[in-house]
């Protein structure tokens, strides 16, 4: 459902500028595809967003505000002698007016025709109930879990024997109490193994956690984790990052340390001024493989030594009166683009932390370990999608979302990641 919007929004901008505004078929494109990726950034097609009216529309003018930047950066470059300015008024005001409306009906059409799936869980539900409860409310109810069973053969036999009768009995105008069977635990799933496969050939799908809970949340609980260890084990053992994020990276650091060099500059003398050197605060932080890097940022905080690392919200005493801004507008990671020219970090990763927080999480944390198998990043998804963490219950939480993005790394995730944190700067979402 979420890609049909796209291509509607995408289709009905580049028809306006080529055909109601005479732009030529690759200057429309080019109008067409900014402002697109504006209304991508600001998650103008995330199901809650679609649903309000209020909503889309706040994030669809932020995404043509966003839209318009990048443009008035490339009018000078290439785009000078071929649009004026109506293209941005005029392109504001037809996506104000259309695109919220759009994007309500889609919604309304997905809520009436999507159909509800019933399942059969194949666990316990005291142990992963709560997660599919949130699937569920995702769903919009579309995924219905109907009955729970600690399974036993006998208890299975006689769901299936229900089945068949009933079946036998109506014909074929019997609709099976169940769609597809949901196994939640490897392990109960072994017991009854036998019976399963009469399921399947009644043409009731086995479907398993694991894939639904990625699928739907865009995160894996580390419940998910300790019930399927043998499954993400082999996975993360596998894990590889491409030499196409290498080349995303070297590409985003220059042109980012390109455009960002003014403010930095203006922050180094900032920070020189109020509190003297250094500019750039050092820190060993764990890398790719668990290896030791030295990580850069600007200091916000004054020159003052800690007993033990503490985490940044435990801090703000020390925060100084530059750094309140920096760090708010996140400039102060700035110079972590030289990380990531120099390989020891990635534009996009999980956070990289103190040596001394890693060896508490790892003792205390299942899978921790499997957030090293790529580089850290500036920005990341847990960083997106989750806040900032100050214990280990957050940790823990904010960690599910770093394993769903090592399992699923690729560089549209990462395009995707780069483009949705300017988005959550600007909304406070998420540790931004």
């Amino acid at each position: 459902m979420n890609r049909l919007p796209k291509y509607i929004d995408l289709s009905i901008l580049f028809v306006i500028n080529l055909f109601f505004f005479g732009y030529s078929w690759y200057i429309a494109l080019v109008l067409s595809v900014v402002f697109f990726l504006g209304f991508y950034a600001f998650r103008s097609y995330d199901m809650e967003i679609m649903k309000s009216l209020n909503d889309s529309t706040i994030r669809i003018v932020a995404g043509v505000i966003f839209g318009s930047i990048i443009l008035l950066i490339l009018y000078p470059l290439f785009l000078e002698n071929y649009i004026n300015r109506n293209a941005f008024i005029y392109n504001f005001l037809i996506s104000i007016v259309v695109f919220p409306i759009i994007h309500k009906i889609e919604y309304k059409l997905f809520e009436k025709r999507a159909k509800q799936r019933k399942y059969l869980v194949i666990g316990k539900k005291d142990e992963i109930g709560n997660i599919l409860d949130e699937i569920q409310e995702k769903t919009l109810n579309k995924l219905y879990f109907v009955d729970y069973i600690n399974p036993s053969p006998v208890k299975l036999d006689e769901l299936i024997n229900k089945e068949i009768t009933e079946k036998k009995a109506n014909k074929n105008n019997k609709t099976p109490a169940y769609d597809a069977i949901l196994v939640t635990d490897p392990k109960l799933e072994e017991k009854v193994k036998d019976k399963l496969e009469e399921y399947k050939k009644m043409g009731i799908k086995i479907e398993y956690l694991p894939i639904l809970v990625e699928k739907h949340l865009k995160r894996i609980p580390l419940k998910v984790v300790e019930k399927f260890k043998e499954h993400y084990s082999i996975i993360f053992n596998q894990e590889h990052e491409s030499p196409a994020k290498r080349v995303v990276d070297v590409i985003v650091s220059l042109i980012a340390l390109v455009i960002f060099s003014p403010f930095m500059l203006i922050i180094a003398l900032g920070i020189l001024i109020e509190d003297g050197r250094p500019v750039v605060f050092k820190q060993d932080r764990i890398g790719k493989d668990g290896k030791i890097f030295t990580m850069y940022k600007f200091r916000s905080m004054k020159n003052v030594e800690r007993e033990k690392p503490l985490f940044a919200d435990q801090e703000q005493d020390r925060i100084t009166k530059v750094g309140k801004v920096i760090r708010k507008l996140r400039l102060d990671e700035l110079p972590q683009f030289f990380n990531v020219l120099k390989g020891d970090m990635s534009v996009v990763g999980p956070r990289p932390e103190q040596k001394n927080f890693v060896e508490e999480f790892e003792k205390h944390i299942t899978g921790y370990k499997y957030r090293h198998i790529t580089k850290p990043g500036i920005t990341g998804w847990a960083q997106i999608m989750y806040k900032y963490t100050s214990n280990i219950d957050e940790t823990s939480k904010k960690l599910e979302y770093d394993l769903w993005y090592v399992k699923n790394d690729n560089v549209f995730i990462n395009l995707k990641v780069i483009i949705q944190t300017l988005e959550a700067m600007v909304f406070k979402r998420g540790a931004m």
